[in-house]
């Protein structure tokens, strides 16, 4: 199962990741996956696991277009992150890298820490007393590209773009 990170409002890049941290600042870009939220929530990339999810409040990403902030996301093996809206930029650099976004409130719905299934394909997240939120049901070339690990790795995979003619 996957654990919960709930996150308020106008999380920004600078919250992420900030910028002293950026890849060009560190000695190898590996060390990346260490500064997640290092100010906001300092334990986070500490103890996040693989597949856990990020529920946060509206504006999730805004500020700089900082690919590197989702990136460390990444690296840290966030599953999935979910939020009434996103900054347009982290929502496409998310994309970029292949990690899911679904754009839906369930701030008030889970608890940090909480335990639950994420369901992609189904857009559907079951919690461990068994109660099940709906997401906005993902189009297919969105699970593509998800499943691809992101656009780069998609269009390697099958020489085009996702909604090009095969």
């Amino acid at each position: 199962m996957a654990r919960v990170w709930i996150f308020g409002q106008d999380i920004n890049t600078d919250q992420i990741v900030p910028g002293r941290y950026a890849p060009i600042m560190l000695k190898n870009e590996d060390d990346l996956r260490l500064y997640p939220f290092v100010e906001h929530r300092p334990e986070f990339a500490s103890t996040v696991r693989s597949g856990d999810i990020i529920v946060a409040g509206n504006n999730f990403g805004c500020g700089s277009s900082r690919e590197y902030a989702p990136l460390a996301l990444k690296m840290v093996g966030v599953g999935a992150i979910i939020a009434p809206l996103f900054a347009r930029i982290f929502f496409r650099n998310a994309l970029n890298l292949g990690i899911p976004c679904f754009t839906a409130d369930l701030t008030g719905q889970l608890a940090d820490g909480e335990q639950v299934d994420l369901n992609l394909e189904a857009g559907r997240i079951t919690s461990a007393d068994g109660r099940e939120l709906a997401l906005p049901p993902p189009p297919t070339f969105l699970r593509e590209v998800w499943s691809a690990g992101g656009i780069v790795p998609f269009y390697r995979q099958h020489g085009r773009f996702p909604g090009e003619a095969a």
